[in-house]
């Protein structure tokens, strides 16, 4: 079959990808492009590829080497990162098809001065090998009884509507914002936000990228949570809670219905929604709803300096960091046999050659996943611990539960929505 130079972008949706060795990578979800000052054509940047994990990925149309009728082929490397939609971007099926526009094209009088509605877009190859919109497939709105209208194809120059701040793109009107809140902490950045409208915090919630919004969901109140989730197509709201610490993720699908719950955790990728199903399995106020599943978990072969390497992932709060945890492979929760854990202190103290098996603390209590809120509470406050393992009846390292997770437990629900008392 012949590659076309010529396409509507409903025609894309669904195509196979082929990478270059010509097996299937996955389908085609949407076009993104970007809509350009005046009247010239937007430019298509590229395709939203789902791969059979059902990640979303980014394909720049510079690697499409042939659209054709049942697929669409790709050359040279192809970067996995989640797909993360930027201020500017324009999802062409998500956010332009039905949108409602005016013509003013000469050539089609019954349009004139009515509102039509976008039913495709026309794509097409330029001799500087860009893809551009070139034309728009617009109807006229039907009735309630009335049978769907006949399409006509217009030149994208005579259509009206389809500019950045009439389509009210996700990103655009508030990159303001997004940039006074770089370099913020994410407990501010949620501060900040809860200050907000609530069309223009779901705008922010939108624009901002997966790893940003899980880490200001966290700090978040549970409503306000479970308000900005629901508001994310079903799709972003399940890499969203992939991108949040297990822990963070489980507590707030406990929030949601249990049907709604359970087709987020159907959406999320396995390797991360078994660890939040292990932690829905408990009571939210015990050990083990309390426990993140990824504590810093190490074998007694270890030596202190990777051990210290370890630590030193910016990525860890503090209370992780505090205690590594020693057990007999899989070192993933649950592990094999818990051995002991060794405090940071001590790691600090030994030579960087020694192994963490040699300096065990294997009389440090454990904590049983049924554990009570009180009795976690009192296991810190006896042991002046902010970190401690827990460990099941066949001894088995289920996580850890650090005090950050308690107090956010023993403090009143309202606690982040109260202003802080003048000093």
């Amino acid at each position: 079959m012949a590659a076309v130079s010529k396409v509507f972008v409903a025609r894309l949706a669904g195509l196979v990808v082929l990478g270059p060795d010509g097996e299937s990578i996955g389908r085609v979800r949407d076009v993104v492009i970007t809509i350009r000052v005046g009247r010239q054509r937007p430019r298509v940047l590229g395709l939203v590829v789902e791969l059979l994990t059902r990640r979303r990925i980014f394909i720049p149309m510079l690697r499409v080497t042939a659209v054709e009728p049942g697929s669409v082929t790709l050359t040279g490397n192809v970067s996995l990162r989640r797909f993360t939609q930027k201020p500017g971007e324009v999802l062409a099926l998500a956010q332009i098809l039905d949108s409602r526009v005016r013509v003013d094209d000469p050539e089609h009088d019954d349009l004139a001065g009515q509102e039509v509605l976008v039913a495709d877009l026309g794509i097409e190859l330029t001799r500087t090998r860009d893809w551009v919109v070139s034309r728009v497939a617009v109807r006229k709105p039907r009735g309630r009884l009335a049978r769907r209208t006949a399409m006509q194809i217009v030149d994208w120059q005579h259509v009206q509507g389809l500019t950045q701040s009439q389509l009210a793109l996700p990103g655009q009107g508030v990159s303001q914002l997004l940039a006074q809140f770089e370099g913020m902490r994410p407990a501010d950045v949620a501060e900040a936000i809860r200050e907000l409208p609530d069309k223009r915090r779901h705008e922010v919630a939108v624009a901002l990228d997966d790893e940003r919004l899980a880490d200001v969901l966290q700090e978040l109140p549970s409503d306000d949570q479970t308000d900005l989730l629901t508001h994310l197509e079903v799709e972003r709201a399940a890499d969203v809670l992939e991108a949040m610490d297990p822990d963070d993720a489980a507590d707030l699908l406990g929030e949601l219905p249990d049907a709604e719950a359970e087709s987020l955790l159907q959406l999320m990728d396995p390797e991360d929604s078994e660890p939040v199903r292990r932690l829905l399995e408990h009571s939210p106020d015990t050990a083990g709803g309390l426990m993140t599943p990824e504590p810093v978990i190490l074998t007694p072969s270890t030596t202190v300096a990777e051990a210290l390497a370890r630590v030193r992932n910016p990525d860890l709060t503090p209370a992780l960091a505090s205690l590594v945890f020693v057990v007999r492979p899989p070192i993933s929760t649950p592990t094999g046999r818990y051995l002991g854990c060794v405090h940071l202190q001590q790691l600090l103290r030994e030579p960087p050659a020694t192994l963490v098996g040699g300096v065990l603390d294997t009389d440090l209590t454990r904590l049983d996943p049924d554990e009570s809120l009180t009795a976690v509470t009192r296991y810190f406050a006896r042991y002046n611990l902010v970190c401690g393992p827990v460990v099941d009846d066949e001894e088995h390292l289920l996580g850890a539960v650090t005090v950050d997770d308690v107090l956010d437990h023993l403090l009143p629900e309202d606690w982040r929505e109260q202003e802080v008392a003048d000093e």
